[in-house]
């Protein structure tokens, strides 16, 4: 066996042991140094360059390190509905548990990649029942350098899950459809919302559809952000944003 594809091999392996032993937090010293290791692996200088594998359904294999998330005893990835989609969803406050990222990353016209970012949630408030959805914060992607991803964000949808069952669209529609039932924000809560609209031009969110259980809005003034890829083979993606968080994915074959 090549000594190289032994070692990237082996590197993996101890990355996927750093994110068992650190409960999958990418600021963990030992991932830290686990990614580090593999980026000096990289197999793709240009990996902008080799569409083959840049495109494909990726799952986020580290803990979800969105901003906003709640302490919990139980040691699950918990957030606000309102935390996971601009408070444009009501109720905002509702608590959910995330279960699994996933980004969908796949040619759309030209140069352009779609770049979304996949949430799938289920509702943790002991006041209504349990609840599976999905958020997606809808983005797309265009090339910078040969490493690095131009991101803008274009809007965001709630739905929910496919595999929901039917019988639960009554509940789904009760508790996310009622726009009339306002959740209560703090004065800077509200203030930080309306700024944020206003920025990036953020619509109305749409009412739900009875049929399908889903809302939407979109961004007018899409925000920006930069994406160095790390490290990129036929199985992992390693990223960096502008902010230094680091998202690893796994490529889903099915």
């Amino acid at each position: 066996m090549n000594t190289t594809n032994t070692q990237r091999d082996n590197a993996k392996k101890a990355l996927f042991e750093a994110l068992k032993t650190s409960g999958g937090d990418t600021k963990n010293e030992i991932v830290v140094a686990a990614i580090e290791k593999l980026a000096s692996l990289n197999p793709n200088s240009a990996p902008i360059e080799n569409r083959r594998l840049l495109e494909g359904n990726w799952l986020l294999i580290n803990a979800p390190n969105f901003p906003g998330r709640q302490s919990d005893p139980q040691g699950r990835c918990v957030y606000t509905l309102g935390r996971l989609a601009f408070n444009m969803f009501e109720p905002v406050e509702i608590l959910v548990e995330i279960e699994r990222v996933l980004q969908p990353v796949f040619l759309v016209e030209g140069n352009e990649l779609t770049h979304d970012i996949v949430v799938e949630f289920k509702t943790i408030d002991g006041n209504i029942p349990e609840l599976k959805g999905i958020v997606k914060n809808l983005a797309i992607c265009s090339a910078k350098s040969q490493d690095t991803l131009q991101v803008r964000f274009t809007g965001g949808e709630l739905m929910p899950l496919e595999t929901e069952e039917p019988s639960k669209m009554k509940e789904w529609l009760k508790v996310f459809g009622q726009e009339s039932q306002k959740s209560q924000l703090s004065l800077r809560e509200r203030i930080v919302s309306v700024f944020i609209k206003w920025m990036f031009g953020i619509t109305k969110a749409s009412d739900i559809d009875p049929q399908t259980g889903k809302r939407a809005f979109v961004m007018k003034k899409s925000p920006k952000g930069i994406l160095k890829i790390l490290y990129l083979d036929d199985e992992l993606r390693i990223t960096r944003g502008n902010r230094e968080t680091v998202l690893i994915c796994q490529r889903q074959f099915s």
